[in-house]
């Protein structure tokens, strides 16, 4: 029995061990969408607070295509997607275009050129490309809204493999040397109104997430992440949205919370059972939940507002229930998700430059919708370190706001390129794409 239980122990001990490296290193770099906490805070990082296009610009180097995923970092690689539309046009255009989920009103074609869907590695400290991998080339079943694009979800990373979903164009996983392990092809997701794929995929332990909701069968996926097979998979109601779930340790259990248009959901992360529900959304449903202090805060922001403040011990259907901690109903982010830092949620008034700041354990106004200065339209959500709190406009342009109870600005930043993609804060470094090049900002 001794030499069975010091078995289990040494066996039991690296595991563990790999795992407390890694929650250390990950608060180092910028592993995942929003950042090594999911919330867009960074605690260990500490980039410049100006910039200019010719002052603390490290690198600047060109991707080709479109992308609005955020650079993924871990040491001293970045991970970066993109499409990319190619001359080649299709042989036979099929015989029937299936029409737009909730009609067409914003006249979104289908492409009839082929797409290279592209993941590339390039050198932190240089810019240089390491390796890029062309996944895919294909005819997208369907186009996409004017400001959207085929590589919008963020790759993520463990610092040993790098995971990117092109949704439609399947799930690939990589080594970080850039050799393929395994890839996975969950059919064709079809999204309202044709407006495009967004929710990016995330790595817990040996589990990949994948939340697979568009206008068909939608489902939950937990898939092996060395191999790709599915571990389960949780029906959910066919409707389109665009969150990233968020994975939370509560209590005995961890949880994966998915927002969404029908009910925003609390699932048991071992088995996929779900564990509380709770209605009141929008109809798109795009800003990825956050947490603190034993809740959860759900945001969606067109065509109305709503945020609801869950408690994680929250069981069966808590909608219109005074279960919920704390609602609103006015001012909420429509494409930007909120930042969280010192107990206080950030965030913009639909994609405006109007903010709002409450204090997420009673929902408290701290700053009351207040126009910032100097930028205007928003996609990229915000991020925030030692004390400071970043919002890049698409015009390129980053104000940087003192982490305070009154709008105090620190600084006024232009590139001179469009942005939506949200930017990744890492050690001395602010690494942001625009719609043409990836930047490295660092003294």
């Amino acid at each position: 029995m001794r030499t069975t239980l010091l078995l289990a122990l040494v066996s039991f001990l690296p595991g563990a061990a790999l795992a407390a490296d890694f929650e250390q290193e990950k608060l180092h770099n910028w592993h995942q969408w929003r950042g090594p906490l999911a919330n867009g805070f960074a605690p260990e990082a500490d980039p410049p607070t100006t910039w200019g296009a010719d002052a603390n610009v490290k690198w600047k180097v060109a991707v080709a295509g479109q992308g609005e995923s955020t650079p993924i970092v871990w040491q001293n690689r970045i991970f970066v997607t993109t499409a990319v539309e190619t001359d080649r046009e299709e042989e036979k255009p099929p015989a029937e275009i299936a029409e737009a989920p909730g009609g067409n009103p914003f006249r979104i074609e289908r492409p009839t050129h082929y797409y290279q869907f592209v993941v590339q590695c390039h050198d932190r400290a240089t810019g240089n490309r390491l390796w890029q991998k062309v996944v895919a080339e294909a005819v997208p079943h369907e186009g996409h809204h004017l400001d959207h694009g085929y590589a919008s979800p963020s790759p993520v990373t463990d610092g040993q493999f790098v995971y990117a979903s092109f949704g439609s164009r399947g799930i690939y996983c990589f080594d970080v040397a850039g050799k393929l392990q395994w890839d996975r092809d969950l059919g064709d997701l079809h999204m309202y109104r044709f407006f495009g794929e967004a929710t990016s995929p995330v790595l817990e332990g040996d589990t990949l997430l994948v939340n697979w909701d568009h206008e068909g069968d939608s489902f939950l996926y937990a898939l092996d992440a060395r191999s790709g097979k599915t571990r389960w998979q949780t029906p959910r109601e066919p409707g389109s949205s665009w969150s990233t779930p968020l994975v939370v340790d509560f209590g005995s259990r961890k949880q994966v919370v998915v927002n969404s248009n029908k009910k925003a959901r609390g699932y048991d992360f071992a088995t996929g059972d779900v564990l509380w529900e709770c209605g009141g959304q929008t109809r798109a449903i795009i800003p990825c939940p956050v947490t603190y202090d034993g809740k959860v805060f759900l945001m969606s922001g067109y065509p109305e507002s709503a945020l609801f403040a869950v408690p994680l011990d929250s069981k069966g259907d808590i909608t219109g229930t005074d279960k919920i901690a704390w609602s609103r109903t006015s001012d909420t982010p429509y494409c930007p998700s909120p930042v969280l830092v010192g107990g206080n949620l950030w965030f913009n008034k639909s994609n405006s430059s109007v903010l709002t700041c409450l204090e997420a354990k009673t929902g408290k106004a701290i700053i009351e919708k207040k126009r910032l200065p100097d930028i205007r339209n928003v996609y990229a959500s915000p991020v925030a370190v030692q004390g400071r709190i970043y919002f890049t406009d698409r015009d390129g342009t980053t104000l940087v706001l003192a982490d305070a109870s009154e709008v105090k600005v620190l600084a006024t930043n232009k590139l001179d390129a469009p942005i939506d993609a949200s930017p990744a804060l890492v050690g001395k470094q602010f690494i942001v794409r625009s719609k043409t090049h990836l930047y490295c900002i660092g003294e």
